[in-house]
């Protein structure tokens, strides 16, 4: 048995391929392009390494795509293959978790790695993919209870200390503790200086706070600290350029998404949330974004029949409006409204929070109800930030003040720019009615 420096422990005798997994552990905390490589290099020198396989099948889970769900399915199964008698308990969690992922049962996937946590409290990897699950869920308050029941047994002295007070930065964001979360998140930095999600949380709280003069500020400073970092890195410039559209400098926003958001056109769902949803701000401000849309319309295309994470499918409809190609957009709600018939997680999600949407946002059921979708929006994942842009989507379309005003409301941003331009326009309706 061999426990490697992030707590992990690992029935194999190499100690070679532990030092490879160490590797890739520390690359998925820093969010480095580096750790599928540290993977390989794992299991060349232990085709048995369980934990190695393990962790393919979850960032496999994090792409959230049919092909890539069935690449977790078959990690499983060489991972259950490589348990030994012996195995670790650590190695057993692991598996377990990942056979819940993959069949969509993302809490229940968090709840087993926290049983692990429970009583192995420094198992940072186990953590991290935790976090990770109830941030794709939505479920903001179960990353902070955790975060706190972590932290409560971590020293600072301990290894990865600065990425667990970064992911905990990011959980009192996400649930509005805003001057916690940025001293959370810039300690996370001064202590780890490879804690791009940290130094993220501290950008959500400007996003929040509708504060984009500090928000460019701490980006750009940290701008060494995340240029390194994969397709994370193209969502830290989203974030700088979501501050640009906030001081009305769309001609900046438009240069970042050509230089770093979309400067390679992916399929990650992730990149195309980035890219959709700062177009369909600048849309909302008028902003000429040229062809940029006619790229994600042709994505939304290929993707359409590919509902397997309904914050993505959504991401996906939006990109065929934005390219006004309807069709495709028919295509994205048939197939949620199939997700919706099934089970799983995402199933219930796609029944309560995004068929609503989807029909909401073309125009067929404007804002009907719309303040029972509010309330269910967190189920889709992501961020508040994120899921920002159907709340301004919802509220731009409504024809009713007083629902618009309640979505409005629910933003959670008063007085930013969208906030001001709404309210000014649902003023001048109000005072047409009253004439």
């Amino acid at each position: 048995m061999i426990v490697d420096r992030f707590a992990g422990e690992h029935s194999t005798g190499s100690a070679r391929s532990v030092a490879a997994f160490e590797n890739a552990v520390w690359s998925v905390l820093a969010h480095r392009p580096q750790a599928a490589k540290s993977l390989d290099v794992a299991l060349a020198l232990d085709p048995t390494l369980t934990a190695a396989h393990a962790l393919r099948g979850f960032c496999a889970v994090s792409l959230a795509r049919r092909e890539t769900i069935a690449a977790a399915r078959r990690h499983l199964e060489q991972a259950r293959a490589a348990l030994s008698r012996d195995a670790s308990d650590g190695e057993r969690a692991l598996v377990e978790a990942l056979a819940l992922a993959v069949e969509g049962r993302l809490l229940r996937a968090a709840e087993r790695l926290e049983t692990r946590l429970s009583y192995h409290p420094h198992d940072i990897l186990a953590f991290k993919l935790s976090h990770a699950l109830r941030f794709m869920s939505g479920d903001a308050q179960g990353m902070l209870k955790a975060t706190k029941s972590i932290l409560s047994r971590w020293s600072n002295a301990q290894e990865g200390y600065g990425f667990l007070l970064g992911c905990h930065a990011f959980a009192l964001e996400e649930n509005g503790f805003y001057a916690q979360a940025e001293k959370a998140g810039r300690t996370a930095v001064e202590i780890e200086p490879f804690d791009a999600w940290g130094a993220h949380a501290v950008g959500h709280v400007h996003e929040m706070r509708a504060t984009p003069d500090a928000g460019i500020d701490w980006l750009e400073q940290t701008r060494p600290l995340w240029a390194g970092c994969n397709n994370f890195g193209g969502h830290m410039a989203w974030h700088l350029a979501l501050c640009h559209v906030e001081k009305g400098r769309f001609d900046a926003a438009l240069d970042l998404y050509d230089r770093e958001i979309r400067a390679a056109h992916t399929e990650d769902f992730r990149d195309i949330a980035n890219a959709v949803s700062l177009l369909w701000r600048l849309r909302q401000e008028k902003a000429d974004a040229g062809r940029r849309w006619d790229e994600l319309g042709e994505i939304a295309r290929r993707r359409a029949e590919d509902a397997t994470l309904v914050f993505a499918s959504l991401h996906g409809l939006l990109a065929a409006l934005g390219a006004r190609d309807f069709r495709t957009a028919a295509r994205i709600r048939a197939n949620l409204a199939e997700r919706a018939k099934g089970d799983g997680d995402q199933s219930s999600v796609a029944s309560v929070v995004g068929l609503p949407i989807a029909a909401q946002l073309a125009g067929d059921d404007a804002c009907r109800n719309a303040g029972q979708v509010v309330k269910s929006l967190a189920a889709l994942g992501g961020s508040r930030a994120q899921r920002d842009i159907f709340l301004r989507a919802l509220a731009a379309e409504c024809s009713d003040t007083n629902e618009a005003l309640a979505i409005l409301n629910a933003r959670g941003k008063t007085g930013d720019r969208f906030d001001r331009a709404m309210r000014a326009r649902l003023g001048r309706a109000t005072e047409r009615q009253v004439a």
